[in-house]
This record gives C-alpha cells, structure tokens and sequence, in this order.
C-alpha cells in the first residue's frame, strides 16, 4: 500500500485555495461551497452567526429538536435496522469546524502548486481568488490561514467529545455543533498523534451519548454504519462491512500503534472523527483514514477500534496527554522463505532485525533473529500486532515474550520503556573470498567501517546467485547467518556446512538491519 494514498479524513481550507490537511493531494470544492475572494468552508445550514451562537453566548437554553423515539436496534449477526440507530445516536453525533494558520513545509507548496516570489508569474497570480500558494522571499513558505471540517461523538452528557488528532491539529479555534443546531465553543483537553486521537470538552449538560461495542468481537462481513459529516454535509449516514482487521498503518508520529478495523462504508473529507457503528448501534471505531488516489471515498476505509480510542482518552484527561510503550527492537514481517529458515513451520511472529542498546528488550536478552510468537499469551501472527500491544501498554509494564531461538521455545520478561526514552542507536583482511553457495564475495569489515556499521561483519564485494536473487547488494554488510553473528569467511561456511535449505542473512544497509530469506536448495 503506498503511504502517501492514506489520507486523513479532515477537511481544511488552506488559504486562498483548497487543501486536504495532512494529504498529498488537492481537493475540488462542490460549487456551492465557492465564495468569491475568500476561502470559506461554510455549508448551507452552517452559518457562523445563527440565533443558536448567540443564544450559547448569553447562557440561554435552546430547546432541542424533538426526537422521534427510537425502534429497537436488532443484535449482530442480523440484518440491522439503520434507521433505529440513526434516530437514537444521530444526535450524539457532531460537526467540527476549526480554524488556525499553518507554516507549509516546502513540500507542501511544492505540491499545491506553490510559487516563489522569484517566479516571473508571481506577479499575474498574487492576491488572486483561488491562487496557488506562495512562499516568501528567501524560499521560505509563508504561514498560510486554514478552515477545517471535521466529525466527533458525545461520550460524556457533561460535553466530553472524541474526534481526531489531526482534525484539531494546529487550530486555534474549535467549535461543536450538535444536531439541533447548538453551537459551542470547544476547548482541546489533549492529543495523542500516535494513535490520532482528540478529546475535546463543551460546556454544556444532558447530552445525548453513544454507548460502546467491543471490537474484539468483531468479525469480517459484520454490518458497520458511519455517521459524520463529509464534505459539511451534517448528519450523513452511509453503510457497509467490515473488510479486515488489524491493519497495520504508518502514523504521523511513524509508529504503528493502532489496529485498525477496515471496512467499506463510504466515507469522505469531514467524516474524520465520526463513529462507526456495529448492528446494535454500539461504536466500534472512529473513522480515521482512507485508501484512495483522488483524496475521495475508493471501497476502503480504516477506523480505530474504540477501545484504543478510550484506553488513551483516560490517560488524556487525567494528565492532558497520552504515552506509549516501548520494547526497543526494530522488527520486519516474517515472509515463509524467512520462517524455514529459523525453523518455523508457518510466517507466524515478529522477526527482531535489531535491538537497542540499554533498551528494555537489551536487558531481558532479547537478540537480533528472534521471532517473538506471544505476548502475555496473545499469539503474535504478523509483526503490526507486536507494535500495536506493546505501544498501547504503559511505560513499566513488565511484558513475557515467548520467542522462537535456535529452533526452540523460550520465555523471556521484559519490562516496557517510554516511547518518549533516548536509546543509543543500534548502530582486518582486505582479501575478497567467496561465499560458496550464496554466491557472495565477502571480506571482513575494516576499522572505519566498523565504527560506521557500529558491528563486525563481511562486507560484500559482489552479489551473484542465490543471494542477489533474494536482494542482497553489492557494498552491503552481513552481519549475521541464522541468527548467529558472523566477523570472518570461516564461519559463514561452518554455517553452510550443515548444507541448509535455506539461510536468512542479517544484512546492514544504509543504516538499517534487513533479513534477507536466501533459498539454497
């Protein structure tokens, strides 16, 4: 999946022209949505200056709208009953409009179509409705105004309110506006960019409030429904299933935190934030993310499952922010070549390729070519599944591993450090001699290589063969075979001697530790 066709789901206005937050790409305004001069979000029924502003400003109550009394929500499983979970927790269900400046990074006016003072069309464009974006003089991108939309959910009737990070990401100002119309100002209690969750609190009582599924019980084909706010348009509810679970997904803050549910309810710019639903009307998620190459609606979508949602909204409104876990090992899926290679009948597990110094797994043992399968009895079957439980674990947590080494089961106890902790980056023959089978000429590090690889290991001189058809390079460095660290062409052919189908190289690349499953049968 290419990272850069993930897009969040918030809406922005940025400037003179139109932009989706946070995305690669541009979006057209409807023509209704169109303001001469000026950049507006406004939808109709949207006014910032209705009766309800000026009756929240005063302190007076506005009656809300009646109800229709709800028809009972049918169990999971069944075909559900849309209407009944519209008509009792549309209500619970809010727009968010924001508004704040962002500095663009060059990239950014780069690919909006950004134009330089120095630019001899600087002139014909500037103070243009609809202009590209400009930077200052000296290249640097001026900081422009925005207007976002985005969706949210009442979870407390005192005005709590989950949505998204990256909905208020940079606003200075948020307001909330429910159902019957009411419009508050919002106050942002805390962020967590890791998981792109936001808590935001009104002041106001006797709200309507959702009531909370368990996605855990979830299963691929159940019924999901999305209610949000897609391109402003207030209370839109759109349908589908559960596609996949536990989709591994990069974040803002480049971890990968967050399992997130898939499904394929149409959801849009402005739907960030919004519940998604089960059968019964209980929230299994809040609708983050989409899959697409025109920053519309393409059949996939990606929410976060609500217990993540409220493990990391208790710890934000407790202390104002969230923190994460940390294991201190780099890992990379576990492909079937790589699998037979330590002895492992199926890709199950998490293959370590690095661990940081004085970190907790250093400490508890954990070694480069261990492939951790459990965590607290929880089997890990792909590597985003060990990311996600130990980053939404607390920092101090002791943590037991069960990890497959030397073609054998070992338990290890490990206890969990801060995302947030500094850890020490896992950082003489000059005779090129053959690495028989695996098509290697190899030669041991010198002394300046070994400061800059940080290990000892053989550098490859030429790549040919089974080797170079599983990617292994020229200039590359092999560090380990099957797991066993390796400083001399003598003890890569031991290994071989043993005639193994199959070996999985360690190799250094460019600062990275890569495994390379390399077939030798």
């Amino acid at each position: 999946m290419n990272k850069t066709n993930l897009k969040p789901l918030a809406w922005g206005l940025l400037g003179a022209g139109v932009a989706v937050m946070g995305t690669a790409g541009a979006l057209d305004l409807p023509s209704w949505l169109h303001h001469s001069g000026t950049a507006t979000a406004t939808a109709p029924g949207a006014g910032g200056t209705s009766a309800a502003i000026a009756a929240a400003a005063t302190g007076q109550q506005v009656a809300p709208t009646p109800v229709t009394p709800p028809l009972p929500a049918l169990p999971p499983g069944t075909a559900p009953n849309y209407r009944a979970i519209v008509q009792e927790f549309g209500p619970s269900v809010v727009h968010v409009a924001v508004a704040g400046t962002h500095k663009q990074t060059p990239e950014e006016v780069q690919e909006q179509g950004g134009i330089s003072p120095d630019d001899p069309l600087f002139r014909f464009f500037r103070g243009m409705p609809g202009a590209p974006q400009f930077q200052q003089r000296g290249g640097q991108p001026a900081e422009q105004p925005f207007k976002g939309l985005g969706s949210g959910f009442i979870i407390g009737s005192d005005g709590l309110i989950l949505t998204n990070a990256h909905v208020v990401k940079e606003a200075k100002d948020v307001v909330v506006k429910l159902q019957d119309r009411r419009e508050y100002v919002a106050k942002v209690l805390g962020v967590d960019a890791a998981t792109d969750i936001a808590v935001l609190k009104i002041d106001a009582k006797n709200l309507p409030v959702v009531r909370f599924g368990q996605p855990s019980k979830l299963m691929v084909g159940d019924y999901v429904l999305a209610i949000g706010a897609p391109y402003g348009l207030d209370q839109t509810a759109t349908s589908g299933i559960i596609s996949a679970k536990g989709r591994s997904l990069p974040s803002e803050s480049g971890e990968n935190f967050v399992p997130f549910l898939q499904t394929d309810a149409a959801v849009n710019p402005g739907n960030s934030g919004g519940p998604l639903f089960d059968a019964a009307g209980n929230v299994i998620g809040i609708n983050s993310q989409i899959y697409s190459r025109t920053g519309g609606f393409q059949g996939v979508s990606f929410a976060i499952p609500i217990d993540v949602a409220l493990a990391i909204k208790d710890q934000i409104v407790a202390t104002g922010h969230a923190t994460h876990a940390r294991l201190g090992v780099t890992i990379q899926p576990l492909t079937q070549d790589l699998a037979e290679s330590f002895g492992l009948e199926r890709p199950d597990g998490a293959l370590v390729s690095t661990v940081a110094p004085n970190s907790g797994a250093a400490k508890a043992g954990l070694r480069s070519g261990d492939v951790i399968t459990k965590v607290n009895g929880e089997p890990i079957l792909e590597s985003g599944q060990l990311s996600s439980r130990v980053g939404l674990a607390r920092p101090g947590e002791k943590v037991t591993l069960e990890v497959w080494r030397d073609k054998k089961l070992e338990t290890i106890v490990a206890t969990l450090g801060a995302s947030t902790d500094k850890l020490d980056v896992a950082s003489s023959g000059t005779d090129a001699t053959s690495g028989e089978k695996l098509g290697l000429a190899l030669r041991p590090l010198n002394r300046d290589e070994k400061g800059e690889v940080g290990a000892s290991g053989l550098v490859v001189e030429s790549a040919d063969g089974a080797a170079a058809k599983a990617g292994v390079e020229q200039g590359d460095v092999v560090l380990a075979v099957n797991g066993k660290p390796v400083a001399s062409v003598d003890e890569v052919k031991a290994i071989l001697a043993a005639k193994p189908k199959r070996v999985a190289l360690l190799i250094w690349r460019d600062g990275a530790r890569i495994f390379f499953p390399v077939n030798l049968g």
